[in-house]
């Protein structure tokens, strides 16, 4: 099922977003058809990909307070806990605007802004994932982002999943739209008559959802163009084979195209947990989903040392590092690329993935390596501030000058050569 092998071949079982020429024509031509038709082409697209004739596109107030009272209480408990765990997260990574003044009176900073309007995407049809509500619009709220549009497909009912309402009912959504696909993105991305325009798409979906986000960044920002869930876990002999297997599986199960990789010191742990492996996966309902994923993704290797277990997965730079080593925090020091790290044996992914607090939108396919997870930074936007005054005018001006003038460009220093000989004309 898992097989243990050498480190090249472990190297290999990365699996990156790759799209062909047909579904890129089959987007743009969904892309281009919102553009011009709008709420008509979304009604249309609807109906041919989920099978749902809507009479409208909204949810209105009413199904939203009827979704919260439809969600057991033991739900609406985990998430309002989960969700305030996020929020006081993400509180941490708020960043303020900044003024400084130098001695000769000029004033440089910079200015912090939300985002105005964001359009969260969520899978659904016969899917539910109110962690990805809850994930994705609860940065966007804590960064001040004034409108956060939520779009999802509906189920073959037409409606949408209550959990899923509830989620975006705790996380402080404005507006949810019965419309998933590629349209949805095409419809967040230029406006449609039911759909307002957004300035950045956030959220995961099928292929067809990620490759339309490609395709309209530009128009709109976006959060990234999302690959298959993965995981490394990096083990020595203090390791529980138990809990090794069942980390790699929370994982595998995602998708056909997840990855799970083991990389350990122990050759006996590697052979325990294939074992285990093949143990657990035999229980699980979407058991056969893991096993595929496993078979042509996941692999196991012994390394030499823990030295060279760092070096491995810095690599591989997964979306998601477990160490469960004797000494976790010891070992932190070597890992330079992962999206989330998770040390110790008790801090398993799917807490994470849930109630942490930290966000569970990581970079995949390596992209840690220059990538981060979502956070409120995300959903903020910068401006930079300058103000000078005749002092610091003729102290810089004439560096600012020489460097125009080497790169050919006359009028940037004629802008200050003016202002220079206005000044001089006053006996500077």
């Amino acid at each position: 099922m898992i097989e243990i092998v050498g480190r090249e071949a472990l190297l290999r079982k990365r699996k990156r977003a790759e799209f062909s020429d047909e579904e890129v024509a089959t987007v743009r031509k969904i892309i281009t058809r919102v553009k011009e038709e709008g709420d008509q082409a979304l009604v249309a697209f609807t109906k041919q990909f989920d099978g749902v004739k809507l009479d409208s596109l909204h949810v209105e107030e009413a199904e939203l307070a009827e979704a919260v009272q439809a969600v057991e209480p033991k739900l609406m408990t985990a998430l309002r806990h989960a969700a305030e765990r996020i929020r006081r997260f993400h509180e941490k990574q708020l960043t303020a605007s900044w003024i400084m003044e130098e001695a000769d009176g000029t004033i440089l900073g910079q200015r912090v802004h939300p985002l105005e309007r964001v359009g969260v995407y969520v899978p659904g049809g016969r899917a539910v994932y109110p962690s990805t509500v809850l994930m994705n619009v609860i940065p966007a709220v804590v960064a001040g982002v004034k409108e956060v549009v939520m779009v999802t497909p509906p189920q073959p009912d037409g409606s949408i999943p209550a959990a899923t309402l509830a989620a975006a009912t705790v996380a402080g959504v404005n507006r949810v739209v019965k419309v998933g696909g590629a349209q949805a993105v095409a419809a967040l991305a230029y406006g449609t008559a039911s759909v307002p325009k957004v300035d950045k798409i956030v959220g995961p979906g099928n292929r067809f959802v990620a490759l339309a986000k490609q395709l309209v960044f530009g128009e709109v920002d976006i959060d990234s163009v999302a690959g298959p869930s993965e995981i490394v876990v990096i083990a020595d002999e203090t390791a529980d084979p138990v809990f090794v297997a069942a980390d790699l599986l929370s994982q595998a199960e995602h998708g056909e195209d997840s990855s799970a990789i083991l990389i350990t010191t122990s050759a006996d742990l590697a052979t325990n947990v294939q074992t285990e492996v093949a143990r657990q996966c035999k229980q699980l309902e979407r058991g056969r989903i893991a096993q595929t994923a496993l078979e042509r993704y996941g692999a196991i290797t012994v390394v030499g040392d823990l030295q060279e277990a760092a070096e491995l997965s810095n690599q591989l730079a997964p979306e998601h590092l477990e160490l469960m080593v004797a000494d976790p925090w010891g070992l932190l020091g070597r890992i330079r690329h992962a999206g989330a790290v998770f040390l110790g044996p008790y801090s398993t992914e799917p807490l994470g993935d849930y109630v942490a607090g930290p966000n569970h939108v990581l970079p995949t396919a390596g992209t840690a390596r220059f990538f981060s997870p979502l956070g409120v930074d995300h959903f903020l936007k910068k401006s930079s501030l300058l103000c000078y005054g005749k002092e610091a005018l003729l102290r810089d001006g004439p560096q600012a000058m020489a460097l125009a003038e080497a790169e050919g460009l006359g009028a940037h220093a004629a802008a200050i050569r003016v202002r220079l000989e206005r000044e001089g004309a006053k006996g500077r």
